[in-house]
């Protein structure tokens, strides 16, 4: 009457999840609302769940019902690849400064996380890699500084989710033809998005 002790296998539901996988599912659920699958409330419902989520199952319980846009990475195998990393950038602040000017690389696709931090991002001499930029925020109790060039545009039609915080646009670029073209989209809670151009002359 031995009874035997076995291992069973952990299925791969029930693996970690990244803070990568976690703002990738946002970003996933930010298209739906753009397709029209998920309307306001939905989609914070889920956004908190998903940056909860401390496994795969949990995560991709968001993404079940909307048809084309499941995460099919969460049943695969461990590594959280989801997007080659010259199309898509994430960043991330937490309770610090974070800072991106000079010529540095910019994808179609950024992510802005930031939680109790301060972001700033020049874009005056980045190098960008397609005409149009998808910026997908999420930004709690955090500020965030964009600086474009005067040749560029932005779009901030997308950004559906604004509670507590405030954007300013002082650049005064919005609805025009401009390159590159940054579409801004996701949420800011208690915080603040603010778009200028570089300063000029014996001030700047």
């Amino acid at each position: 009457m031995g009874e035997e002790t076995e291992t069973k296998p952990l299925s791969p539901r029930d693996y970690r999840v990244s803070d990568e996988e976690r703002e990738h599912v946002v970003g996933v659920l930010q298209k739906a609302i753009g397709h029209g699958m998920l309307d306001l409330d939905e989609f914070t419902q889920r956004t908190d769940i998903a940056l909860a989520a401390r496994t795969r199952g949990e995560l991709n319980a968001v993404l079940v019902d909307i048809p084309g846009l499941v995460n099919r990475e969460v049943h695969a195998a461990p590594a959280p690849a989801y997007v080659p990393s010259d199309q898509r950038l994430e960043l991330s602040a937490k309770y610090s400064t974070l800072v991106r000017n000079g010529r540095w690389i910019v994808p179609p696709e950024l992510v802005v996380r930031n939680k109790y931090g301060s972001t700033k991002l020049d874009f005056s001499d980045a190098q960008v890699a397609s005409a149009t930029v998808q910026v997908v925020l999420d930004i709690k109790w955090g500020s965030l500084e964009v600086i474009i060039p005067e040749q560029a545009s932005i779009d901030l039609n997308a950004i559906t989710d604004l509670k507590y915080g405030s954007i300013q646009d002082k650049s005064r670029s919005e609805g025009r033809n401009g390159t590159p073209h940054l579409v801004f989209s996701g949420r800011v809670h208690g915080g603040s998005l603010s778009i200028r151009h570089p300063r000029r002359g014996l001030f700047g």
